[in-house]
């Protein structure tokens, strides 16, 4: 059987994947304030901007999320690679 090294490039120190979810988040809050600021909305329009800041960052924090698992996928593939 063949043995074949395989190497993968890992980012050290600053998680920027994180940093960049965490700077979306604060437009979504800072873009919100700004909507918010509407004369005479009509009924709908309070819990849709709500809904809308809160679904946009759900979804970020679940590619966040994904993020994290993939990130630990990866140190176990590497580890179980030194173990051979």
């Amino acid at each position: 059987m063949k043995h074949e090294t395989v190497s993968v490039a890992a980012p050290a120190g600053l998680d920027w994947k994180a940093i960049g979810y965490l700077v979306s988040i604060c437009s979504v809050f800072f873009l919100g304030v700004v909507a918010w600021a509407k004369e005479d909305p009509p009924g709908w329009y309070y819990p849709v901007l709500v809904i809308g800041m809160a679904s946009s960052i759900l979804g970020m924090g679940c590619r966040y999320m994904a993020h994290l698992h993939q990130k630990a996928e990866i140190e176990k593939a590497r580890a179980e690679a030194k173990r051979r």
